[in-house]
C-alpha cells in the first residue's frame, strides 16, 4: 500500500514548507489526484486522515480534487475521458494512442497559519 508513503511524504512536505514560512499549522492543503496516476484515492485520503491526526496538518482542510483520465486517439482525433487506463476510443474502439490527463499526483496549494505576535 503505497498510499501510506505518499500520505506520510505529504505530510513531510507540508510541515516543512509551513517551517520555511514560520507557520504553526496547515489550515488548507489541496491535492489533485488522477484516476491514471496508480494511486487508490480513497485509500489515500484514509491514510491522509489517520496520518494528519498527530500532524501540522488540520484534517478538516484536505482537500482531494479527482481527475478523470484523458485519452487521445491518434486512428480518428477524438479526445475522450477514461474511466480505467484500458478503454476504447469511443469513436472507432481502439485503444487510445496517448493519455494526456489523468496522471497528477500533486500538491495544489497550502494555507498556512502563522503565530501571532500579540
Amino acid at each position: 500500500m503505497h498510499e501510506l508513503s505518499l500520505a506520510e511524504e505529504v505530510i513531510r512536505l507540508a510541515g516543512s514548507e509551513a517551517l520555511s514560512h514560520n507557520a504553526v499549522s496547515v489550515s488548507e492543503i489541496t491535492l489533485e489526484i488522477g484516476n491514471m496516476s496508480g494511486i487508490d484515492a480513497d485509500a489515500f485520503e484514509s491514510a491522509l486522515l489517520i496520518l494528519s491526526e498527530n500532524s501540522i496538518i488540520d484534517k478538516n482542510g484536505i482537500n482531494i480534487i479527482r481527475k478523470k483520465g484523458t485519452g487521445i486517439c491518434h486512428s480518428c482525433g477524438i479526445e475522450f475521458e477514461m474511466e480505467r487506463r484500458i478503454a476504447e476510443c469511443p469513436g472507432c474502439h481502439n485503444l487510445p494512442s496517448e493519455i494526456s490527463g489523468g496522471t497528477e499526483f500533486r500538491v495544489v496549494s497550502l494555507v498556512v497559519e502563522q503565530e501571532d505576535d500579540d
